[in-house]
Formats: structure tokens, sequence, C-alpha cells
């Protein structure tokens, strides 16, 4: 009977809301490098602290008490830094906490007559408190509490959010299924007198061990809620990536993200843009990852990490 009731509730949510117009777009940027290299395709993971920020109900499959560090070096000066951290109690379940950071640098102020002014800053920051538990065999549910807030200059807006997440398992064919809704919400507190929504995403992903190759293959297809011209539509926000284990040590990742690639096409061409790549180094109990991720034309985004079990 639980079981029933949380996949109707996810059903109910899947068919009820849509894609708008909104503001905190920072939530969307991908924190983990690891999760970058692999083009987003994060949603079936289960063995990474990151994974809070992707599907809550990943975080059950973790053991000890990992935490994560990432830090993006972005465009023009901005920069992006998350921290996560997940521990279990016994006979209650596992809580995950995490943050994620933005800086985007410093503007120029100018008046109504284009006089200057004093500089301001633009920053926007997320909280999050997760928790994961089982809801049948090798089924799992999850749920984040978030609290949202943005500034600029002397303004800023504050919103509430939920992400909630299932994920399945089929361990002995190494088979990971996941499903989450990120940033359903709303704001507490506007910029202005206008309303504006949250990135509200619908992901659902498959993730795959190969049985006769050191690799696990992932799918995900993001913004399922977004309106599109046809059915078909919905399902090209899709993102692919590839984890090579090329030994105890170094792991090698690629990733393919095919609406950035669409996004940052200029003319007839885009480049490398939506193609990504990164290594993953264990020295001792600390993993260390990068990634570089194309946006064509634009430029390119920096990420680094660092892992380890407290």
């Amino acid at each position: 009977m639980k079981k029933v009731i949380f996949l109707s509730l996810f059903a109910f949510i899947f068919g009820s809301i849509s894609y708008s117009q909104n503001t905190f777009e920072f939530l969307r940027l991908d924190g983990s490098a690891r999760a970058a290299a692999l083009g987003g395709s994060f949603v079936s993971n289960n063995d990474d602290a990151d994974v809070i920020f992707y599907n809550p109900a990943g975080i059950n499959l973790l053991e000890g008490n990992p935490a994560s560090f990432s830090f993006v070096k972005h465009v023009m000066d901005i920069n992006l830094a998350s921290l996560s951290y997940s521990t279990e109690y016994d006979g209650i379940g596992r809580f995950g906490a995490a943050i994620k950071y933005i800086n985007n640098g410093v503007f120029d102020g100018r008046d109504e007559s284009g006089a200057a002014t004093k500089e301001f800053g633009v920053n926007e920051m997320a909280l999050l408190v997760g928790y994961a538990n089982e809801l049948d065999n090798n089924f799992y549910y999850g749920a984040n509490a978030k609290f949202i807030y943005s500034g600029i200059e002397s303004r800023s807006s504050t919103a509430i959010a939920v992400d909630l997440g299932l994920h399945y398992s089929i361990p002995d064919k190494n088979w990971y299924f996941g499903f989450a809704v990120l940033n359903l919400g709303g704001q507490l507190s506007r910029y202005y007198s206008t309303k504006e929504e949250l990135p509200l995403d619908i992901v659902i992903g498959v993730s795959k061990s190969l049985e006769n190759l050191p690799v696990r293959l992932s799918l995900d297809f993001h913004k399922l809620n977004q309106d599109r011209d046809d059915f078909a539509q919905r399902f090209r926000a899709f993102t692919v990536g590839a984890e090579f284990t090329l030994s105890k040590v170094i792991k090698l990742r690629l990733g393919y993200d095919n609406e950035r690639r669409k996004e940052f096409k200029i003319g007839t061409t885009a480049g490398i843009a939506g193609f990504n790549a990164g290594l993953g180094v264990r020295i001792s109990d600390y993993q260390f990852d990068y990634a570089y991720s194309s946006l064509g034309a634009v430029g390119g985004l920096h990420r680094i990490g660092i892992s380890t079990s407290l």
C-alpha cells in the first residue's frame, strides 16, 4: 500500500505541473565535477554524496559518512561552490545536508541618467536538508527541503522548495533507475511585485554497469515538464554519460548534453558545445575529480571536486 501511495503521488505531480518562466536558474547548474563530466546524467546515481542535488532517494544507498566539496570556474568571473554530506541513523533512515552558493561577480552601478554609482554584487544560495529510506526491496524514496536566497544590490528574493525522488535498483544485473521532481515550490519574497516561478525540473534516468567492460553508462531525460510542440520533443533535453574504470586509481568520464549543444549553436556550427570530459583520481581515502564542459564559442566551464568519508 505504501508503494502505491508514493507512485500515485509522483504520477499526480508529473501530470499536473508544467514549465514556465522562472528565477533562481543557478539551481540548474551542475556543481559536481563528476556529474558534469557525465553530462549531468546523475539521477540514477547511488554512490556519491552529491546525488542529493539530483535525486534525494539516491543517498539511501550511500555508506558511512561521505562528504564532498566542489568548485566551478564559470565564465565572466562567475564562481560556484557546493558542499554535501550524508549520514545514517539506525532505525530512522539516512539524512543528508548540502549547500550550493554562486557569486556572480561585481557590477558597476548606474542611476537613471547613466551616471556611475557604487558597485554592487549578485549572490545566490540554496540550503538543503534531505531524508531517504527504503520503500520496498531495492526500491527507495527521498525528499529534500530547500531554502533559496538571491540578492542583487539592495534587493533580494527568497523561496522554499522540495525535491522528491525515487530510486530502484537491480543489483545482480547492475541496473539502476532514478526519477526526481526538483525545485517544487514558490517564492516567499520577491524582487518586485511580479511573481516568478522556480526552475521546476522533472528528470528520469537509467544507468547500467556493463558485465564485460569496466564502464557504467547513464542516460537522463530532463525538463519533462516543459511544454513542447509535440510529445516527442519532450525528450530532446537528454544527457548521456560514460564512466570508464581504467584502474583502481583512475576513472575517465565522458558526457553529452543535447539541449546545451542546441542552445550554444551559432549559425550552422556548435563546435564541441554540449560535450564534457573529466577524470577521477583516488589517492588514499580521497577522491579528486575534474571536469571540463564546453559552451562552444562562448568558452568552457572548469570544475574540481574532492570527496571523502568522515
